[in-house]
C-alpha cells in the first residue's frame, strides 16, 4: 500500500518517515510527484490547514495522503504565533528569523510566564473524500536563547516540561518520543491501519 506525505518540508518528511518506518506502507512525497499542486495554507486553524493539505494531495494523486499542521502557542502572547508559526517573522522568513522574533517578543517576560505548547494536527485523507484527524500536544517553556543544533523550526528555544534538553538538543529518537508530532502520529497510526 502507498501513502503520500502531503508536505514539501524536507525536515517534516524525514521526521514522518522515521516515525512511520515500521508500518507495512510505502511512503511517498512530492519528490515522487513533481507536479503536485502547491497547497495554500490559508485556514484559520491548524485543523483547517491539515485537512486542506491532505484532501488536495489525495485528490491530485489518487492515493491516501497524510498531512500535518503544527503551531507553537505561547501563553504570554495570547496563543501567538499559532497557525502562522511557520511565517511568524514574515512570508520568506527563516527558522532563525522566527526564533529571534519570538525571543524579542518575550523580552522581559519572567521565566514562570514563558509557558508554551506545541500542537500538531494530523489529517489522513483517502480517495473519495473522507478525512480523519488526530492531535498531539507537548507543553513546555520558551528559552531565553537557542540551545542545540538538531531539529528545525522552534526546536532550539522550546524546552518540554519535565526535560532538561531543548528539542534541538535531543536526538531524533528522543524528540519523537516526547514531541507533539510524535504523539499525533502515534494516534494517526491507528487511522492508517484502519484504511490501508
Amino acid at each position: 500500500m502507498k501513502l503520500i506525505l502531503a508536505t514539501r518540508n524536507v525536515h517534516k518528511i524525514e521526521e514522518l518517515s522515521a516515525m512511520l518506518s515500521d508500518l507495512n506502507v510505502e511512503l511517498l512525497s512530492f519528490r515522487d510527484f513533481p507536479d503536485l499542486p502547491e497547497v495554500v495554507e490559508d485556514g484559520e486553524t491548524l485543523e483547517d490547514n491539515a485537512i486542506k493539505k491532505a484532501r488536495e494531495i489525495s485528490q491530485a494523486t489518487g492515493l491516501p495522503a497524510l498531512a500535518d499542521d503544527t503551531g507553537l502557542e505561547v501563553a504570554a502572547l495570547g496563543g501567538a504565533p499559532g497557525v502562522i508559526s511557520a511565517r511568524y517573522a514574515g512570508e520568506a522568513c527563516s527558522y532563525d528569523d522566527n526564533n529571534r522574533k519570538l525571543i524579542h517578543e518575550l523580552e522581559g517576560v519572567p521565566d514562570e510566564e514563558r509557558k508554551a505548547a506545541f500542537r500538531c494536527v494530523v489529517a489522513l485523507a483517502v480517495p473519495g473524500g473522507e478525512v480523519m484527524t488526530v492531535e498531539g500536544r507537548t507543553d513546555g517553556v520558551i528559552l531565553r536563547e537557542p540551545r542545540g543544533d538538531m531539529g528545525f523550526g522552534y526546536d532550539p528555544i522550546f524546552l518540554p516540561n519535565g526535560h532538561t534538553l531543548s528539542y534541538a538538543e535531543m536526538s531524533q529518537d528522543e524528540k519523537n518520543t516526547v514531541s507533539h508530532r510524535g504523539r499525533a502520529l502515534e494516534k494517526a497510526r491507528e487511522l492508517i491501519a484502519r484504511v490501508m
